[in-house]
């Protein structure tokens, strides 16, 4: 009886931890989506954000000011009143230079130098190859803007003008930027300062940005260098609490500071004095941060503004002051990464197989953290670092969870040896246990007495039977969280009906797989359970024979536990997603035949098919 209530105990933990996780938090995060998706929705038709010649509008001082302090990154002030253009007007609209690698496409606006229109091509909004290309930024004039921009900033009471979002370069020739063709931008103030801007692209997604300011004039001239990523509007996020999405940087000696769009609309501001920073503004997916020199000193922050009823979201850096004397030329480089956070290009910094990516080639400061790991690190990353392994053999991430499976079992494989040789051991004292029960039916006292001498003569640990069940856990968490967060896992397909590991399986029992026109997950308050497919029912009959492995308890409560527990869990892992369940239902498998072989090594009868029967007997009677 003690093997039995110890299993039940920790399947009922497991289980109330899903059922927990499920009604108080991943189905009101559902629902609360939704309510996001249709309010965005609605406020996309009201509102129309007026374009503006700068996106974030210059809060350079004025000529006359104070020339003490440092001046401000350009943002901040109110916009010009007009209408929002369609994303493909707003650029053909003005004067760009094309971007096109075999990763982006997008272009670079004369008007102000800005990287604001770029779309990643290799990745779709949908597992439909032929569905649009997923846009990261757009024009300032459009319903969503979201672009990076470096420049110079003026010191307080200086007469000489540096360029500003509205200035319009010229391009030195008509080539359009790949990975092999750098483009060359020019801007004369017509005051003795030319300004060049270099900017080069590599195969993936990082920006090289090197700028140059030439002084002709008789006077020297001082410029302070920055960079920012600008934001218009709140965008839609996931909303679990295990992933970050928002304003993100690592900077400095703070280490990583990030900022939730609430928390920076609550905060309006956040000022930090560091080097060796890196800062930008991260989705689930996909992310753009400005990459800095490594020794340059920087006034980092993060900022939000409400500006006509539309919240922009702002990271900058302003780096220290430079003075460019006549006939002198000073030169800034700086980077921008505005892409896909793969694993692989943005880096994983671990000690054994970890993979380089910019975090290693550039000297980065922990910019692998770009992906949220979470704070079990320790664990998402090996659990990655052997998926991705595997996958490189098989092509598939399906297999490669399979035997990330089997390979977790080797490893745990001595303790779960214990637990199961402890269990065997546990079934096969069955009869004394319950022989004391006859002898002392009323002295529970001399009951427990008599049963941990039992356990001790037998070297038994009763409580062993918790053991395969707990070290499910954080294999089950870290295996969750990398399909979670990884890109490597969205649309990931499997085999057959499975064409994206990271989204729930798309079949469903309620329509009979699709026969019948019906969504039963919109119907309120428990539609998101009636999203069954046929991978959580498969595990549902795999946990239903690892529980028919023991005899049915003779407790009615106990039996109904055991009874109703793969049912619930099958609703449960339902909405998780599909690899995950794949992964529960083998090893649910190889539990089982694991235990039986360990079973029959101690002599112990196998009763899981006369189980089975007994419970179909049941019925019938």
């Amino acid at each position: 009886m003690t093997d039995n209530r110890n299993t039940i105990f920790a399947v009922i933990l497991s289980g109330l931890v899903l059922i927990l996780w499920q009604v108080f938090y991943n189905g009101p995060q559902m629902e609360k989506q939704r309510a996001q998706a249709q309010m965005q929705a609605e406020l996309a038709k009201k509102q129309a954000p007026a374009p503006q010649p700068d996106g974030t509008p210059a809060a350079t001082p004025q000529p006359g000011a104070a020339a003490t302090g440092n001046p401000n990154v350009p943002g901040g002030a109110a916009p010009a009143a007009g209408a929002v253009l369609p994303r493909e007007a707003a650029i053909a609209a003005s004067p760009r230079v094309k971007i096109d690698t075999p990763r982006l496409t997008g272009s670079i606006a004369l008007k102000g130098a800005r990287i604001d229109d770029l779309a990643l091509v290799q990745y779709r909004d949908t597992v439909d190859p032929t569905s649009p290309a997923i846009v990261l930024f757009s024009p300032s004039n459009t319903a969503t803007p979201y672009y990076a921009e470096f420049g110079w900033v003026s010191a307080p009471g200086a007469k000489a003008q540096a360029p500003d979002p509205s200035t319009v370069w010229q391009q030195d020739g008509s080539n359009a930027l790949t990975s092999a063709t750098p483009v060359k931008l020019t801007y004369d103030n017509g005051q003795g300062l030319t300004f060049r801007r270099t900017i080069a692209v590599d195969d993936h997604y990082l920006f090289s940005i090197k700028d140059e300011v030439t002084n002709t004039g008789s006077a020297p001239a001082t410029l302070y260098p920055y960079g920012l990523i600008s934001r218009h509007g709140t965008p839609h996020v996931s909303g679990y609490y295990i992933l970050h999405e928002g304003l993100i940087g690592y900077l400095g000696e703070k280490g990583l500071q990030e900022y939730t769009y609430k928390k920076i609309d609550d905060d309006k501001n956040a000022e930090f004095t560091v080097t060796d920073a890196w800062m930008g503004i991260t989705d689930k997916y996909w992310a753009a941060a400005l990459l800095p020199a490594s020794d340059a000193h920087l006034k980092a922050r993060y900022q939000s503004n409400l500006v006509d009823n539309v919240r922009r979201y702002q990271t900058d850096y302003l780096q220290d002051a430079q003075t460019v004397a006549p006939g002198a030329t000073n030169t800034v480089s700086t980077r921008l990464f505005a892409g896909a956070k793969e694993a692989g290009v943005v880096g994983i910094n671990f000690p054994v197989g970890g993979l380089g990516g910019y975090n290693q080639k550039l000297g980065l400061n922990h910019f692998d953290l770009l992906i949220d790991w979470g704070w079990f690190y320790f664990l998402t990353k090996p659990m990655f670092l052997a998926l991705d392994f595997f996958y490189r053999f098989f092509g598939n991430f399906g297999i490669s969870i399979l035997l990330v499976t089997v390979l977790v079992k080797l490893l745990f494989f001595p303790l779960a040896n214990k637990s199961y040789a402890s269990m065997a051991k546990m079934k096969a004292i069955q009869p004394q246990l319950q022989a004391l029960k006859e002898r002392f039916p009323d002295d529970r006292m001399k009951q427990q007495q008599e049963m941990m001498e039992i356990y001790k003569k037998e070297k038994i640990n009763p409580i062993a039977g918790c053991l395969p069940v707990a070290l499910q856990i954080p294999v089950f968490f870290s295996l969750y969280k990398v399909l979670f967060v990884t890109i490597e896992m969205r649309h990931a397909p499997f085999y057959g009906w499975i064409k994206d590991l990271s989204a729930p399986d798309p079949t469903n029992l309620f329509t009979l797989f699709g026969l019948i026109p019906f969504d039963p997950t919109q119907l309120p308050l428990f539609g998101h359970y009636l999203a069954l497919g046929i991978w959580p029912i498969i595990m549902g009959i795999t946990m239903w024979f690892q529980m028919k492995l023991n005899p049915t308890p003779p407790d009615p409560t106990q039996a109904m536990i055991f009874n109703w527990m793969p049912l619930i869990f099958t609703f449960m892992l339902a909405g998780f997603p599909a690899g995950l369940v794949i992964y529960w239902a083998w090893n649910n498998t190889l539990s089982v035949l694991q235990q039986g072989f360990i079973m029959r090594r101690n002599g112990v009868k196998v009763e899981l098919f006369d189980n089975i029967r007994g419970t179909f007997k049941k019925k019938t009677a």
